[in-house]
């Protein structure tokens, strides 16, 4: 008989794949109950007497994002996108449309300093300076969205729901459920979720849209900085997006023409050696150059 999971670690996926359809339903309630469960520990142990300003899931457009943010649609505040600017548009149409219909306000969050000045700047980047390109690109985001919410960051909280896995890679396994950075309170109720806990979560709730550049690139698309391509990913973007193809081409030869030489000119080059510190919001990236790495 199937028992509902614990709080510490996620179900190997072996396990879950060899649950019948029934258990593997049961088994989605059970995790979608410690969801609700996580966002109350949060609340609890972080919130105190401090006043909780907004509840933000932070909505990518990708296949985990999604179900969080439908998951907590009736709970959540405002919805927060970072806007790359180096994203492919019909993600971010994806999240305007979808938050339309679900009546969440959404928070479109630009960097201050694009994309394109960074690399015309710099080259592009690859392992070694995605932590760079997490900061500028969406980690100032975030901030921005937190200035707009918290006034008095020390009598008020903001809570983040982020769509942030175990199993997505090793160095994932240690996500905390819930932690406080400063004002903002960070929740990851689909910690211990596995990716066919989402396909059944998805088969229960027909009403979960699907992000068509999900289903063909297998990402959000919502950032295509290129720290952590894989090999062909490039080609792969072009078969299904041209013009953002044309977009990165028309962008190297800016870099080339600003004077930096190979590997710095060509995007998606993967040389430099990764940094151990990692962006919080940037998991599926880090996950298949983990693969990469280790196949």
């Amino acid at each position: 008989m199937y028992r509902p999971p614990g709080m510490d670690a996620p179900t190997p996926l072996d396990e879950v794949a060899a649950l019948s359809p029934a258990d593997r339903e049961r088994r989605v309630i059970a995790l979608t109950d410690q969801a609700n469960t996580i966002v109350a520990s949060a609340l609890a142990e972080h919130l105190g007497t401090h006043r909780l300003m907004a509840v933000c899931s932070l909505f990518s457009g990708g296949a985990d994002s999604t179900a969080l943010t439908h998951m907590f649609r009736d709970r959540v505040t405002h919805a927060i996108h970072c806007n790359t600017t180096i994203g492919i548009e019909e993600t971010r149409q994806f999240v305007r449309a979808t938050c339309a219909d679900w009546g969440i306000p959404l928070m479109e969050e630009f960097p201050p300093q694009s994309f394109r000045e960074l690399v015309i700047e710099r080259g592009f980047p690859g392992p070694a300076m995605h932590w760079k390109m997490y900061q500028r690109l969406k980690e100032r985001g975030l901030r921005q969205a937190r200035r707009k919410l918290v006034n008095d960051g020390r009598h008020e909280r903001v809570l983040f729901l982020a769509g942030r896995r175990r199993q997505e890679s090793q160095r994932r396994n240690m996500i905390p459920l819930h932690e406080r950075i400063y004002s903002v309170i960070w929740a990851s109720p689909l910690a211990n979720w596995t990716s066919l806990d989402l396909n059944t979560y998805r088969q229960m709730h027909p009403d979960v849209p699907t992000n068509p550049v999900s289903q063909l690139l297998h990402m959000s698309g919502e950032c295509l900085c290129g720290s952590f391509a894989k090999p062909n990913e490039l080609d792969e973007i072009r078969t299904w997006y041209p013009h953002v193809a044309a977009e990165i081409d028309a962008l190297a030869a800016e870099v080339t023409a600003a004077g930096h030489p190979p590997p710095l000119n060509q995007w998606g080059h993967g040389q430099g050696r990764r940094r151990q510190r990692s962006g919080a919001l940037c998991s599926s990236c880090e996950a298949s150059f983990d693969n990469q790495q280790a196949a």
